[in-house]
């Protein structure tokens, strides 16, 4: 691997981690002694699950299973910690102000991996990533091989697995990038412009704010190999408490469920809680967004369940991010998940 690979997988471990040492001293104390997860008052079993961000959709099966009483029944008091990002989460998780953890995609389980941190993926409970290509709806358009040449606006770009699978399967050049920093103003008034971001928020945001609802191109429908939606687990903590992190996922599934097919208001109410400047329109356009794309129940889950994950599906990704620089080519990516805790597994 080159300097600049290097210098771009450090970078990408540190934006994801926000300090891996924490980790790894994690590793180096928990990783012999037995780790029991503190009960309540009502002898329920307490998980704090850290997010890497504020209340959304993209969490909306956690909060229907606390909404509906979903844990509870099955003996557990779940509290979620709002993070502002994946370092967030991993460092909860190392200093044990958490138990469990979600994660938007397994760049963040490599990123761990790497470090030698005693973390590992449990469940997926998106099926496809929400990442995504925004254009107007342009005559002769028929897939992402034909927006090649045009401008691209990309957060974050250099450390993106998307970009990076863009790049290597639909002819995408780093030439084409254009700053941005979250503005959709750039966008609207291009009319060749492409924005990359998340099917779940962004045709929304364009369409309130632009007058029209762009042309979506999930990556996933092209191939796109990750995951989203990822609740991690600290080894020690799945091996002592295996009954308890078996919960939370058979409840999160039943949430997931409840999200998308039933009435999600309650769970609704409960992340405009957490996230007021969060609107009720916007939660029903990613609920939408999650259901019209087979997010959540689309792939594997219609064989295997909500939540599923395959050996095949990690290794994709890890080739991708391996060769893209942004993973150690070394790594084990097997160590980056498990399937273990599974409904139906163990």
């Amino acid at each position: 691997m080159s300097h600049f690979g290097n210098r771009r997988l450090a970078d990408r471990r540190q934006a994801l981690l926000g300090g891996a040492a924490l980790a790894l001293g994690a590793a180096g104390l928990i990783g012999c002694r037995r780790v029991e997860a503190p009960v309540d008052e009502q002898g329920r079993v307490r998980l704090r699950v850290a997010s890497d961000g504020p209340a959304e959709a993209r969490h909306g099966g956690v909060y229907a299973a606390l909404a509906s009483g979903a844990y509870e029944r099955r003996g557990l008091n779940v509290q979620i910690v709002a993070g502002e990002s994946a370092g967030d989460v991993a460092q909860r998780l190392a200093r044990g102000t958490a138990e469990l953890g979600l994660a938007s995609d397994g760049a963040s389980a490599f990123a761990l991996a790497a470090e030698g941190a005693p973390v590992r993926a449990v469940a997926a409970f998106f099926q496809r990533d929400p990442a995504a290509l925004m254009v107007r709806d342009t005559a002769g358009l028929d897939g992402l091989s034909d927006l090649d040449d045009r401008p691209v606006l990309l957060a974050e770009a250099a450390t993106s697995p998307a970009w990076a699978w863009l790049k290597a399967n639909a002819g995408f050049a780093d030439t084409a990038l254009q700053p941005f920093a979250g503005d959709l103003q750039p966008f609207l008034d291009d009319p060749d412009a492409v924005l990359g971001g998340r099917v779940t928020s962004d045709p929304y945001r364009i369409q309130r704010l632009g007058g029209f609802e762009p042309r979506t191109l999930l990556l996933a429908e092209e191939g796109y190999p990750a995951y989203g939606g990822l609740v991690l687990a600290p080894n020690a903590f799945a091996r002592d408490n295996a009954e308890a992190l078996r919960s939370f996922i058979a409840a999160t599934a039943e949430g997931w469920r409840d999200y998308m097919r039933g009435d999600a208001s309650s769970a609704d109410a409960l992340i405009r809680r957490g996230n007021p400047d969060l609107t009720e329109p916007a939660l029903t356009a990613a609920r939408e967004a999650l259901r019209d794309n087979g997010l959540v129940d689309g792939g594997d889950a219609a064989l295997y369940g909500l939540g599923a994950m395959t050996a095949e599906r990690w290794q994709a990704f890890f080739d991708l991010v391996s060769q893209a620089g942004l993973a150690p080519s070394g790594l084990d990516w097997r160590d980056a998940f498990t399937d273990n805790y599974l409904p139906g597994r163990g």
